[in-house]
């Protein structure tokens, strides 16, 4: 299924952002882990819509219902499916675009791939609307992990063109939780004021803005994960890019590298309390799609909200005009904001998924 994935834990997505549900089912959690529901709730609460100035005003509950899987907040050992009930769709926003698509939507493409059948109310099955979704699985993940002394935390690494201190080279769980504490979920609040001004500017010039998201884990044990296509890479950049907006990601140093010298790239390895680390980490935590036991970091880029009031050039799809359109609705100025834990999710359960392998 292309809404699937995961190896030993699967992960598969269901509904559309104005159908009845959206939903999760996951199948390969272990039975006997006790699930804190206050705990997923608050998580949650940080992807979801109607809680900021700076979000969309959609205002969903965001409250999983679930139908099997967990017995007294316990998991069981089956299928954990879990489903978010819409109740706030105002789907005539979306009235038109079916044969005027929107710029930088799915629309278009969706016509193609569906023959004209697919439900793109709100976006659909595409909309950012499903990673409430991912968050269940991921809420459940980072609990199992966190049991294990295994912590996945994420910040606002830049809004624009605003930057944000990076992670230190060992991040602690106590920082993650101070970060997520925040409205805006950066190391350096001054850098996050300044994020807000972008953000609102844009806002206020009925634009948009995009940004990145630094996510790290601490604690994941050294010699996980295989060479040459099923390495820590590759199962999280399969996972990463099913986030919509999602258009860039590296690990590590990244990008940067390639206008480095070995010299100054290579991470050096050194004995420290009897363990072998390195004394840098711009590896990202993995070689050759194998942990070695320093934090796993990356940084995922994603662009702005395609959803703006500004006036678009698009086509008329049924006269084969060019034609103009401008978007209504609730839209988020900058999606990022409420990325932070929709990365932090599909980190955790990909980790969970890997960590199964030991």
């Amino acid at each position: 299924m292309s809404s699937e994935y995961g190896k030993n834990i699967k992960i598969s997505i269901f509904g559309e952002s104005h159908g009845k549900a959206i939903g999760v089912s996951i199948d390969g959690i272990p039975a006997g882990e006790e699930i804190d529901m206050d705990t997923l709730l608050s998580f949650m609460a940080r992807r979801a819509p109607g809680r900021s100035k700076l979000a969309t005003k959609r205002c969903e509950s965001d409250t999983p219902v679930f139908l099997s899987g967990l017995t007294n907040g316990i998991t069981n050992g089956f299928p954990i499916c879990a489903i978010i009930e819409n109740s706030n769709a105002h789907s005539s926003d979306y009235a038109g675009f079916e044969i005027t698509p929107r710029p930088s939507h799915a629309d278009y493409v969706a016509s193609l791939r569906y023959n004209g059948f697919a439900d793109m109310r709100g976006s659909g099955h595409f909309s950012g609307r499903l990673t409430a979704s991912l968050c269940i699985a991921g809420g459940i993940a980072k609990q199992i992990l966190a049991k294990q002394n295994i912590f996945v935390g994420a910040h606002i690494s830049s809004i624009c063109n605003v930057k944000d201190s990076s992670f230190p080279l060992y991040p602690t769980s106590e920082l993650f939780n101070e970060i997520a504490s925040k409205e805006i979920a950066v190391i350096d609040d001054e850098k996050g004021e300044k994020m807000r001004a972008v953000i609102e500017q844009a806002a206020s010039e009925c634009d948009s803005v995009g940004g990145t998201v630094e996510c790290a884990v601490v604690g994941f044990p050294a010699s996980i994960g295989s060479p040459m296509f099923d390495g820590i890479e590759n199962r999280l950049a399969l996972a990463l890019f099913g986030i919509p907006a999602v258009k860039g990601l590296e690990f590590g140093s990244g990008f940067s590298a390639s206008e480095t010298k070995g010299s100054q790239n290579n991470d050096a390895f050194e004995v420290q309390n009897g363990k072998v680390v390195t004394k840098t980490n711009n590896n990202g935590g993995i070689i050759g799609g194998i942990s070695n036991g320093m934090p796993i970091t990356l940084r995922v880029a994603f662009k702005p909200t395609p959803s703006i009031a500004k006036k678009q050039e698009t086509v008329n799809l049924e006269t084969l005009e060019n034609t103009t359109i401008s978007i209504g609705g609730r839209h988020d100025p900058c999606i990022v904001l409420r990325a932070v834990a929709v990365v932090e999710a599909v980190v955790a359960s990909v980790m969970l998924d890997l960590l199964q392998e030991r």
